[in-house]
This record gives structure tokens, sequence and C-alpha cells, in this order.
């Protein structure tokens, strides 16, 4: 019996006629002597699109992809079209001087695609870059743990200097890729150069170079990021993308000046990573339960409060999916946009441009939304345009920096938002942090110490009165699990995490006493009675399952 792999075939066939566009528009080059380009490795310059509209660049088969100054770089697949010949006299007419290059059609729609991140905003001046390097792809076949990443670094480090800075990037983006890291860290020192790695939101030494490498390593960071190589005492933020297999990973690229020189991050925003349904974040039944029927209502504020790194919005990002149908229009305002989500329209918020999130909220306003995003309240102007919005028949989604859902509230005060428009706008707030969960490979059960056992008696007992009916884990013989450490989870004793969570519902004990400006703990107290867990009360129940340990809750917060 033969078997036939349909997606297997369907990948060459794409790779085929890829190959064969890319031959075409080299023999078309050389029929008009216009330079040949393939785009897959050159930086889009985002300004450039901005000079004719998405529509018309695919109606014309064109893409302007740079611009300095009234020097265009213009892709076309043909000269001979009436579009485009149409359009390139207009680029002329005002006063435009286009240096054309023949591409593919899979060129033109490379560049196409980033007009989705124009949106009403303007894009701030950053390259682009896509690596399609094989290179890549074989490092995350080859690696599993944190060793073997060392090992391959340290490796590549060791390589003469014209070999190893050329591939020295790719292998700690690969490393970083494998491990699941959140970003990577270049931090120069007297003599020496560390480079660290956030894995499951804590930093872990990877490799040291030497400051030869660091500055040659620095300069094609630069370079790939579309910064400025000679400016080394301003901090700059760009970003490139890396393109493994079929998916494009954003790598957003921050330096900042440091006494020895200039501190990296690099953060990789793997989609993969963000497409978390919101039945896997870890929230508890009862509140996914409230979540699920706050989402379905017409108008108000979902609030999600947290520090930076708390996951705030990967929550919202899917809410966002669990909303979204063909029947609604959602728009997001974010700064900066961190994963494309289709079907829903997101706008790039650049306050040095004075496209702020609330002239972004009024924009978006017009394109008659149903539900909006934004990414976060920060001032008065931005609370009072998210109020407006809600009170006008919006669902609007958004974040803010507090500790606890209770706090909410005194913050938004603070702003300089009435009390009395806070009961009549917000539907719920929430608060939450990311926990570390235990490997479950090597975990293992201990007994507890007497204050941990002190601790989860007293959390049960707040549980049982808040609500009696609510089923528990039986807690064993007064025993908890704890961290390891195996090949698994490259001896961390973790692997993943999960959210735990805390949420007011603004029901009519809460917008009484909301009215009335209380402090955090009064409003603590009317909404006690909803039957929700706080953090503390969430982070205890996921202990006593084995999903974490009490130091790594310990970590997060306060218990």
């Amino acid at each position: 019996m033969i078997t036939f792999n349909d997606k297997e075939q369907n990948e060459k066939l794409s790779e085929i006629r890829n190959l064969e566009e890319e031959d075409l528009a080299q023999i078309l080059s050389q029929k008009y002597k216009i330079p040949y380009l393939n785009l897959l490795g050159i930086p889009v310059n985002a300004n450039a699109l901005l000079i004719i509209p998405e529509e018309k660049a695919r109606k014309g088969s064109i893409a302007i992809f740079d611009v300095a100054g009234k020097n265009l770089n213009v892709a076309i697949m043909s000269p001979e079209k009436e579009e485009t010949i149409f359009i390139i006299k207009e680029l002329r007419e005002s006063g435009y001087k286009p240096n054309l290059f023949i591409v593919s059609q899979n060129s033109l729609k490379k560049v196409w695609n980033r007009y989705k991140e124009l949106s009403f905003g303007k894009i701030a001046e950053v390259g682009i870059l896509d690596i399609s390097n094989k290179d890549i792809e074989n490092f995350i076949s080859e690696t599993k743990t944190i060793n073997e990443v060392k090992n391959l670094i340290n490796k590549t480090v060791s390589l003469e200097k014209n070999k190893r800075v050329t591939q020295i990037i790719e292998v700690i983006l690969a490393g970083g890729l494998v491990l699941d890291a959140s970003d990577v860290h270049i931090e120069p020192e007297e003599s020496t150069v560390k480079i660290r790695i956030r894995l499951d939101g804590v930093l872990i030494n990877i490799a040291n170079l030497d400051l030869e490498t660091y500055k040659l390593l620095l300069s094609r960071i630069k370079l790939l990021s579309g910064l400025k190589i000679s400016r080394i005492k301003n901090a700059q933020d760009g970003r490139f993308s890396i393109r493994v297999g079929k998916t494009e990973i954003e790598i957003r690229t921050s330096t900042l000046p440091s006494e020895h020189g200039e501190s990296v991050v690099l953060r990789i925003l793997n989609p993969e990573t963000i497409s978390i349904p919101l039945e896997k974040l870890g929230m508890d039944k009862f509140l996914l339960d409230i979540m699920e029927n706050e989402i379905k209502k017409p108008n108000g504020i979902i609030l999600n409060t947290g520090p930076t790194g708390s996951g705030k919005t990967t929550t919202l990002y899917a809410l966002l999916k669990k909303i979204y149908t063909s029947d609604i229009k959602i728009i997001t305002i974010e700064d900066p946009i961190e994963y494309h989500i289709d079907g829903i329209t997101q706008t790039q918020a650049n306050e040095k441009e004075g496209y702020t999130f609330a002239k972004g909220l009024i924009s978006s306003l017009r394109q008659d939304p149903d539900v909006i995003m934004v990414g976060e309240i920060r001032d008065k102007e931005t609370a009072e345009t998210v109020i407006h919005a809600s009170l006008t028949g919006h669902l609007v989604l958004s974040t803010l920096h507090t500790n606890t859902a209770a706090g909410t509230f005194p913050r938004l005060v603070d702003l300089g938002i009435k009390a009395q428009m806070l009961s009549s706008a917000i539907n719920l707030t929430m608060a939450q942090r990311l926990v570390r969960k235990l490997c479950q490979s090597c975990k293992k059960r201990v007994p507890a110490d007497a204050m941990v056992v002190e601790i989860i008696k007293k959390v049960l007992e707040e549980i049982k009165e808040k609500d009696p009916k609510r089923k528990i884990s039986s807690w064993e013989n007064n025993s908890v699990y704890v961290s390891v450490g195996c090949d698994e989870c490259s001896q961390t004793g973790y692997k993943g995490r999960i959210g735990v969570f805390e949420a007011i519902l603004v029901d009519e004990n809460v917008e009484n006493i909301v009215r009335k400006n209380p402090s955090e703990r009064e409003i603590e107290k009317y909404s006690s009675k909803q039957k929700i867990l706080t953090m503390r009360q969430d982070g205890i129940i996921k202990v006593l399952e084995g999903i974490t340990d009490m130091n790594e809750l310990r970590r997060v917060i306060e218990i």
C-alpha cells in the first residue's frame, strides 16, 4: 500500500514554484536591463510604505521598500504593466527619484505584508530584516538543553574572527528559541561581556565574550536592527526578524549606554508563545466562567493589571481570540505591536511622533469598532478616552500598572478620573503574575516545614469561608512538591510558566463603595463575597496540586 504525504508534497511544490518565480524575475531583469533583487534579505523601511497606499501598490504590482529624502527604492514585476507605469510617472511628477528593481511576486508580497503594521498610526523609523538561514534550523534540531546551547555558543566564539562574528548572533538566538527564552541580554563589564537569557522569567548565564568580539557583535546587531552604529551615548530601539521554516520570529532590539559599553537586550517575539488559548492560561474554573461571560457583553471595560513581564498582553490576546468572530470589528492600539493576529486591525502608538494611545483610540473610534484593546492606560487623557469609549457602546480591554485588582480604582482616581465614572464604566478588574511550573519529570513530594503548613492551613480556611461549596484537592500528610532538576528541565527544576490570578467584578456592592473613593483594602473587603480567589489563594491551590512550589510562589507574590 502506497501512502502520500499531501502536506510534504505541497511544500515541495510551493518551493519549486518560488524558485521558478525567482528565475523568471532574473530573466525579465536581463530583458529590460533593470537590476534584479530578492527582497527576502533586504530591510523594509516602514516609512517608505506611507508614500503609496496598499491597495494602489497591489493593483500596480509595485512596492516602495526604502526612502532617503526624495530617492526611492522601488520593486516592480514588469515595467510594461499599465498601472505600474502610471504610478512611477506620478512619483516622478511629485519630485521623487525612483530606482527600479525587478522582483518576484513573493518579494512583492513580503513588502505588502508590512502594511498591516501601519494601520492609522506612524511606524518608528527602524529596520526590519529577514534572515533566512538554514544554520538556525540546524542549530535548533541539534540542541535541546542549556548545556548544549552553552557548548554550541562557546564553540562558535572559538572560531576564527571573520567566521564567528557572522555566526554568533544566529547561534545565540537559536539557543534562545530552543529553550523558549523571552529575551537575550548582552552585558559588557570591565574585562568581559556576559550573555544571559531570560528563561521562564529568570536570567541564566550562558556564555562570556571577550571585548573585541563584543564590539564586532554590537555593530552586527545594530546593522541588522536598523540602528545607528556611531551613536553610543544614547539609547536606541530597533528590530529585525528571523525565519525558521515557515515561522517568522521578530526580534526587538534595545541598546542602553552603560559604564563599560552598550548593554543590549534582544526580545524574542515567537508567535507560538502567544497563541495560548484562554483555557490554558491557568485561570481557576470559577474565574474562567466569569471571564467568558464578561467578554460577551457589548460595552464596558476589562482591565488587567500587574508589573512588566507578568503576562498581561498574553491574557489580552487570548481574550481577543476568544471574542473574535467574522461579524465584529476589533481594533488594537499597542506600543509596540508584539504579535500579529489574523482578522484584527492593529495600530502602533508612537509618542515621539505625537501618535499617543489616546489619539490612536480617538482615531479607532471613527472606524466603528465593536471591541477595542488599548495596550496600556498611562495618563488621564487615555483613561478618559477609554471610559468615553466604554460608555458609548464599546467593549474595551486594557492594562494598568498596579499590584492588585482592587488597586485599579485608586490608581485611576490618582490619574484624575472621578470615582463615580469608574463604577459606571468598568465591568471587571484583574491582576496576575506568572509562576514557573514544576518539571513533571523530576518534581518530588517532601514534608512541608511548620511555617508552610501554617500558611497553607490558613489559606484553606479563608477559601472555605469564602466559598464553602468549592472543591479543593486533598492535602496529603502535610507534604508538598518541590523542584529537583533533570535533563528535561535543563537542571532548573522548572519547565514553562502559568498564571496566578485574581479579579473583582463591579457588582452592586463594589459599585456603591467605589463611588465613595475608598481605599484598596475597603474594596477588597466588599468584593470578598464574590467567591473569586485572590492571587495568594490561587497560588496556594496550585502548590497543593503540584503545579508550582512555595519557593516559586514566594518569588512573585507576598504570601
